[in-house]
């Protein structure tokens, strides 16, 4: 068995979403003083590599904490446009994938952009799922869909219809990740367990892969 971690790790300075705070960490007892280390973290839910919710955009869309913990473990395969010229990533791109697609319960999509994590291009022009793609993708049998990049909208959206199409059937969408380079598997187990909040609109998450070799 080899796993791979597919999550960015948390710290003060790390990249987030436009508009949101970097994480607060606060040593509040200390081993000289308390006999034991302890911090208060602050941050978002949606900090890091994370899975929304739809509740994240829908007004009656269920919560992480309403879904039952297998919906956050299961089969997945990686789809590859790193070389893709254009910023959308369309329903013919996705069409070369669909017999992968049929027989598995999470698609992740890598894109590269994650190897400019820390830097400002990451917020920039950045590849993303378009809204025929999301609704072709949609009529799969899938728990989730994943990307290496902070959004699966366009850098430009501000109504997020991807997210729309995707959350409104109930399929969760995983943003941040990273190292896909890794997974040489074809079929693999992924795991992306949330917090169990409660009422909880996103999460981040430990993401990792799991393959039999």
């Amino acid at each position: 068995m080899k796993i791979h971690d597919l999550s960015h790790i948390i710290c003060s300075d790390m990249p987030v979403f436009p508009g949101t705070e970097q994480p607060i960490f606060q040593k509040v007892n200390t081993l000289d003083e308390n006999g034991f280390n302890e911090a208060k973290i602050t941050m978002y839910s949606h900090t890091g590599t994370h899975i929304d919710a739809p509740a994240h955009v829908l007004d009656k869309g269920c919560h992480l904490d309403d879904l039952e913990i297998n919906y956050f473990i299961g089969s997945a395969t990686v789809l590859d446009f790193s070389n893709i010229k254009s910023q959308s990533i369309d329903i013919d791109c996705l069409k070369a994938y669909e017999e992968k697609i049929k027989y598995v319960e999470f698609v992740l999509i890598k894109t590269g952009w994650s190897r400019y994590w820390g830097e400002e291009k990451y917020y920039e022009n950045f590849p993303s799922l378009s809204e025929k793609a999301a609704k072709w993708l949609s009529q799969f049998n899938l728990k989730g869909v994943g990307i290496d990049t902070i959004s699966i909208d366009n850098s430009d959206s501000v109504i997020f219809a991807v997210h729309k199409v995707l959350l409104g059937k109930n399929i969760i969408i995983i943003e941040n990740l990273t190292n896909l380079d890794s997974v040489k598997a074809d079929n693999f187990i992924l795991s992306v367990l949330p917090l169990k909040n409660k009422d909880a609109d996103g999460s981040p998450v430990r993401a990792i892969s799991i393959e039999n070799i």
